[in-house]
């Protein structure tokens, strides 16, 4: 599940998805000791599992969260997302759990001190992006985060049979990709904002015989 290079403004857009892209047929669904049959990727670590039960693929909704969501898949791009899952409470605790009002303010001093922070990832571009990005979100109307990026979402999905049939882009995370790009945020590249679909449950590509697909 990856894609070309995304656009000049940011590192390629490749590797994101948060489900490895390894997973064969025969390793779409697996059964953990709670007897739970789950889609591979949750594989048997505690934390994995909980994300893939309570967070992927459900409706996620509200500025703030997804503001937070669009800046750890952009810093994701090139990363497992299990890196990112157990990094994202200090993600959560230096950015102000992604607050854009004070996100917005960061300065130099901010950014200097973020790349020094081994408990995120330091990485000069993704960071002043994400500073970038929440001034574009605290200018926007209350809600108008939300609306934009939900109004993008496809208006039927057909939940994938295995995980052979789960795209790494879709006409609409283009789509979505190009607008916010219009509006001039940046790490939001069509495979990362369909990173963000999945995760965000704009779709639901939790695989068939998965209890959640099932639920």
């Amino acid at each position: 599940m990856s894609a070309p290079f995304a656009g000049q403004d940011e590192a390629p857009d490749a590797a994101v998805s948060e489900v490895p892209s390894s997973l064969g047929p025969m390793t779409d669904l697996v059964t953990g000791a709670d007897g739970i049959r789950r889609c591979a990727w949750a594989g048997t670590d505690a934390e994995y599992q909980r994300y893939h039960d309570e967070e992927w693929g459900t409706a996620l909704h509200g500025d703030r969260r997804l503001f937070e969501k669009m800046s750890l898949e952009g810093f994701q791009a090139g990363l497992a997302w299990i890196t990112i899952l157990r990094k994202r409470p200090r993600f959560r605790e230096v950015f102000h759990d992604f607050d854009p009002a004070v996100v917005a303010a960061f300065g130099p001093d901010d950014v200097e001190r973020l790349m020094q922070d081994a408990g995120i990832i330091r990485n000069r571009a993704k960071i002043e992006a994400v500073i970038g990005n929440a001034g574009l979100v605290e200018g926007m109307a209350d809600g108008e985060l939300d609306a934009l990026m939900w109004s993008l979402a496809p208006v039927a999905h057909t939940p994938p049979r295995t995980f052979a049939d789960v795209p790494a882009v879709t006409a609409e995370s283009t789509a979505l990709s190009k607008e916010l790009r219009r509006r001039g945020f940046r790490f939001v590249g069509p495979t990362t904002m369909y990173a963000l679909m999945q995760s965000a449950g704009m779709v639901d590509d939790h695989v068939a015989g998965c209890w959640r697909a099932e639920a």
